[in-house]
This record gives structure tokens, C-alpha cells and sequence, in this order.
């Protein structure tokens, strides 16, 4: 007989996934209008109390690249503030299970984070990335990855002496969106390669869609016979295809446990054009039609775990209230069909059910709940060509 029971086909999947969330950041760094410092406040205090405790508050680079963060102090003042401590008392939080992430791609941004840290309002985690494909990387950073790799090693031990975790992340692992086909190999020596240098964690991400179910698995399978604690790695998915739900399910079956995801699906390439004016961003969109880029939708995701029984820690509900209030924050209609559609009910939506169906069985003499002919017998009988041999 077939094994049906799921967790023994996949006996490496988690029955608990933490799911970070990196809308205020990643999701709204695509966006081509300033979303205003008391939206992104907002949206970051809900967040919290809706469950989420990882959590990229901001990118601490140059505003004038990247203008949609300007605000990045206020934000992370606003989180470290006695205020936003007590709210988080009142409402049963432990304030310090939050972890609060900026992104630093270059020195720089670093050096500002610890600046932060010692002013007491700075991240606990800060980010830098390659690429496998050394475009992209050049794309994102400006410089070559043998330069970047020198520089991240000064940089984490900067913010480990500061008292700041440093997560690597490892980009193009399942292909590039200027350089094409990637290598697997190279993205597990690149997580081997972060790891020998310091990193904390590791965000093994998929930025332009490029993942396929198979080698997600095949990939991610890769990682945990090399470095077998699941805590050190972070599945990034963005979805190009409509395809990344499968991905999240493949990284599941390999024993990964750790998510990121941004409300509606939000985010993408940096943008280069904010309200009325074109910004640098990181140049060209790699993409013939920037509409059609963004990471998984935290709504659908936390909807897909929950219904597999799998423990996340969100108030499922209140995320997709989030959501509407996030279309409404943004001005459009975003990725999420959780959010439109809710969830599968058990009880179901009898709202919807066509009245006669009582007086109707009481005619033909059946009795409730009754689905089948009395004169039937209880078990079905299968054809013998179609029984199982």
C-alpha cells in the first residue's frame, strides 16, 4: 500500500516554520510613490501584534538611491521607543523575541547601523547579499564579488563587535535574471563561504522567480547534508510565474523552516522613478513589465502552512484584514487570493445555501445527511480489472 501518512513521505518537514516579514522593506522598495512614515509605522506595529517576530524594518543605504527609506531612523526610534515597549507588554508580547532587520549592502550602511546600535535604536540583524552571477551582483552592489567578499568579512566582524547579527544572503541561486543558468554547487560554497567568515544566518533567495519545485528541493537538500541545522537557513522566494507556492512546498518537504514572504506579494528590484521623479535605484528594471514582480504573498503562505497543520504563530485573520488595508495603503489590486477568497472553513459558508434542499429529501423520503440510495450496499464494490493487484 501507498504511505499516505505525509509526514513519514517527508520525514524531514517541520511541524513549525517561522515566517518573517520584510513588507516595509523588500515590499515597498519596488514601489514608485513614497508610502508615508506613518503608514509604514503603522503597518509595522500590526505586523508584531499579528505574530510576526522577525521583521525588516528599513535598508539603511544611501536615501539618494533609494529615497523610500529616508524615514529609516524615525521607523527604527519608533520600534525601540518605552511606548511601543509597553503596547507590546499590554497586548502579552516579549519584546525581546522581536528581531528587528535593516538592510546594509555596502560598509557604509553598516557603519550606520552601529552608529544606531550605540544611540540605542539600531537593528539586532543587519543584511548583506551576493550573487552567484556576478551581473546581478555587480547590479546590486557595484562592485566585483571578489571586492564584496573582503568587505563583508570587515563588516561582520564591525557589527559582531557592535553587538549586530549578520545574515548573508546568497542570491541567482536557481538563475539570473540579466546572466541566465546559475549552478547549484556555487550557492552552497557561497552559504559554506558566509558561514566561515561569520554570518549568523544565511537567506538563500530565488529574486527573479527563476525556482523550479525540483530544484528547490534538490537545492535545499544539498544545504542540510552539507550544514544540517535548519535554524541557519531562510527561504526567499519571489514569485514571476505564479509558481512560488510550489516552491515554498518543495523547501517544506527538504526540512527547511525558515520564510520570508511580504504582504500582497509586494516588492522587487529597487525602484528607479518615486512620485513625480526618476531616483537611481539599482538602474533598469530587469524586466520587460516591472508590474509582475514581488515575493510570495504572506497572506497566501501563512494560509497554504496553517491548513497543513503546520504551527506559525500568526493571528491568520488579522493578516488578511492586513491585506485589504494594505491594497488600500498601495491603490491597487495585489497578489493575494487568501486575502479575496479566506480561508477553507470547516463549518463551511452556509450563507450560500440554495433553500429546498430539507423539504425536498423529506419528499423522496431520505433521511439527513443521508448521500447515498438505501438499496445500495454500505462499501462500494470495484470492477476486478480496476482492483488494485
Amino acid at each position: 500500500m501507498t504511505e499516505q501518512n505525509y509526514w513519514k513521505i517527508f520525514p524531514k518537514m517541520p511541524k513549525k516554520v517561522t515566517i518573517g516579514d520584510i513588507t516595509i522593506r523588500d515590499g515597498f522598495q519596488h514601489e514608485e510613490k513614497f508610502i508615508s512614515t506613518r503608514a509604514k509605522k503603522f503597518y509595522l506595529e500590526e505586523l508584531i501584534f499579528a505574530g510576526c517576530r522577525y521583521i525588516e524594518v528599513t535598508n539603511l543605504g544611501n536615501p539618494f538611491l533609494m529615497p523610500q527609506f529616508e524615514d529609516a531612523e524615525e521607523l527604527l526610534t519608533h520600534l525601540r521607543s518605552d511606548q511601543f515597549k509597553k503596547r507590546c507588554k499590554n497586548k502579552g508580547i516579549n519584546y525581546d523575541d522581536i528581531c528587528l532587520t535593516a538592510i546594509t549592502i555596502r560598509e557604509p550602511a553598516v557603519e550606520r547601523a552601529i552608529q544606531l546600535k550605540q544611540k540605542g535604536i539600531g537593528p539586532d540583524r543587519i543584511l548583506m547579499m551576493v550573487s552567484t552571477e556576478e551581473q546581478h551582483h555587480f547590479a546590486n552592489s557595484g562592485t566585483t564579488l571578489p571586492d564584496y567578499w573582503k568587505e563583508a568579512e570587515r563588516c561582520i566582524k564591525k557589527a559582531s563587535d557592535a553587538g549586530i547579527k549578520m545574515c548573508g544572503t546568497v542570491s541567482t541561486i536557481w538563475g539570473s535574471p540579466i546572466g541566465g543558468a546559475t549552478d547549484l554547487k556555487d550557492a552552497v560554497e557561497f552559504t559554506k563561504r558566509w558561514l566561515e567568515i561569520g554570518a549568523h544566518d544565511i537567506e538563500h533567495a530565488d529574486h527573479d522567480g527563476s525556482a523550479s519545485a525540483p530544484d528547490v528541493y534538490r537545492y535545499f537538500s544539498m544545504i542540510l547534508d552539507e550544514i544540517p541545522d535548519p535554524r541557519l537557513h531562510i527561504a526567499h522566494f519571489h514569485e514571476t510565474k505564479r509558481v512560488a507556492s510550489a516552491s515554498v512546498l518543495a523547501s517544506l518537504q527538504a526540512g527547511i523552516m525558515n520564510f520570508e514572504a511580504t504582504l500582497g506579494g509586494l516588492g522587487g528590484q529597487p525602484a528607479n522613478f518615486l512620485d513625480d521623479s526618476p531616483t537611481k535605484g539599482t538602474g533598469d528594471y530587469y524586466y520587460d513589465d516591472p508590474r509582475y514582480v514581488g515575493l510570495i504573498c504572506l497572506e497566501d503562505t501563512l494560509v497554504q502552512i496553517d491548513e497543513m497543520g503546520i504551527e506559525h504563530g500568526y493571528d491568520v485573520d488579522r493578516i488578511l484584514w492586513l491585506g485589504k488595508q494594505m491594497e488600500k495603503t498601495i491603490g491597487r489590486r495585489l497578489r493575494s487570493e487568501a486575502m479575496i477568497n479566506g480561508r477553507t472553513l470547516k463549518e463551511g459558508h452556509m450563507k450560500y445555501a440554495r433553500p429546498g434542499l430539507a423539504k425536498l429529501k423529506k419528499k423522496f423520503n431520505e433521511e439527513p445527511g443521508q448521500l447515498l440510495p438505501k438499496e445500495w450496499g454500505a462499501k462500494a464494490q470495484l470492477p476486478e480489472k480496476l482492483k488494485a493487484k
